[in-house]
């Protein structure tokens, strides 16, 4: 696969706006806008549209940010339906576990769902907003992390085969968990069942990770950012990148390289891919994967382990990618068909340097699903300040993405829970 640099990217099509209130203006390419679809409905995560428009939001339990007026921070599903066709929701409804976490997905008229423990699933009832019946464990067993990378995101593809990740419980695998100068455990425990992307039936139930899943990839740290293309017949995600280079081995890295450093990765990947974690990171500015200190390197030696895959793109670091959509709808213009939209939520590690992200992204892809141009910012606005010291001042993060069933793009917010929908006008 090419190994693409973000040295070439696109940043002069941001030229229409959408005003989605008085606190920020969004920035689009020429004939695109946006409507708010809901102010706001609680700290979203990941999103999933039916074919009638209903949109349902997985909702994280947080802990309540001063001074921020949404409704509530209990966590769970909130379900939402455009009854007078205007781009507004006009019902919303509010259900399920308040422990919940990030995945959500629909497939055969079921709704999917994910805690950082297991992946369920509940019918969805012809023309009933909320689904019926009890929730039912699709996969479970796994590794109880519920803070550090814990949650599961998850995809499923035509053929009913479901995509879950299991993040690392760790920066990079030290013997002294981001201590300086730590060495990293070799071989890393942790590759046994996390830090890998698994594979089930998505029909079955009461799955196990180890008796019934797949190890499909391996050799990852966290995915947020994970979906099946339909258009390449391939499994695409972004992963993000370890942290505290420069305070974990100062010898070998400055603050100005920790903030650069490691890119957060996109991949397409088939089965028994090994993306290199926690023995390797990339660096988009030199184009190479190289060694982790943590393993021997020293910030200029490159790995020389043909097993481990390069990305399709590096792109910055930190700046955290959470959410992904091949775009598949006709309502954009041709170029947008089958390419990627990349929802990055921003950084918090730069510090003292300004944070970065707080963005959405569009990479084209062609019908085998390789890079076909540069990646451009489709999205932009979000933090409402052109300089971010402190991720909690932006006032809203991009973390979700969704297709509608007239080809318009919803874009979930992490901060009070706003709702986008973009549509295009020639």
């Amino acid at each position: 696969m090419a190994k693409r640099s973000l040295t070439t990217i696109a940043l002069g099509l941001l030229a229409s706006t959408a005003c989605v209130g008085d606190e920020v203006e969004l920035q689009f390419p020429g004939g695109f806008g946006a409507t708010v679809f809901h102010e706001g409905i609680g700290r979203a995560r990941h999103m999933a549209v039916r074919d009638n428009g209903d949109v349902y939001v997985a909702i994280r339990h947080y802990r309540a940010r001063p001074n921020r007026n949404y409704a509530g921070n209990v966590g769970g599903i909130v379900a939402l339906r455009d009854t007078d066709d205007d781009g507004v929701a006009d019902i919303v409804e509010r259900f399920g576990n308040t422990n919940l976490g990030t995945g959500m997905g629909i497939f055969d008229n079921q709704l999917y769902f994910s805690s950082s423990l297991a992946v369920y699933r509940q019918q969805l009832g012809e023309g009933e907003l909320l689904p019926q019946g009890m929730p039912r464990i699709v996969v479970g067993g796994f590794p109880a992390v519920t803070h550090d990378h814990g949650q599961k995101s998850f995809t499923i593809d035509p053929d009913g085969n479901l995509y879950v990740s299991s993040g690392a419980p760790s920066n990079n695998c030290q013997e002294n968990g981001r201590t300086p100068g730590s060495p990293g455990m070799n071989p890393c425990p942790e590759l046994e069942r996390s830090a890998a992307i698994w594979k089930f039936d998505a029909r079955g139930h009461w799955q196990d990770q180890v008796r019934n899943g797949e190890r499909y990839v391996t050799g990852i740290r966290v995915v947020m950012a994970l979906t099946w293309n339909p258009v390449a017949d391939r499994l695409f995600f972004v992963m993000h990148g370890r942290d505290a280079l420069d305070v974990l081995w100062p010898e070998f890295y400055t603050a100005a390289d920790r903030e650069e450093l490691p890119a957060e990765e996109f991949h397409s990947v088939a089965a028994g891919a090994n993306i290199g974690w926690p023995y390797t990171y990339y660096d988009h500015r030199r184009g190479e994967r190289m060694v982790s200190p943590e393993y021997g390197g020293d910030g200029e030696t490159p790995s020389d382990n043909p097993d481990y895959q390069e990305p399709l793109i590096g792109f910055p670091g930190h700046w955290a990618p959470n959410g992904i959509l091949i775009y598949t709808g006709d309502a954009f213009p041709d170029k947008y068909y089958g390419g990627a939209f990349i929802a990055f939520h921003g950084s918090w590690n730069r510090a003292p340097a300004p944070q970065a992200g707080f963005k959405v992204v569009f990479v084209p892809l062609d019908d085998k699903g390789a890079v076909a141009g540069d990646w451009e910012i489709f999205a932009d606005g979000f933090a409402g300040t052109e300089t971010v010291l402190n991720p909690r001042d932006a006032k809203y993060r991009p973390i979700g993405l969704a297709q509608g069933p007239e080809g318009e793009l919803y874009i979930s917010d992490s901060v009070v829970g706003r709702i986008w929908r973009v549509t295009y006008n020639d």
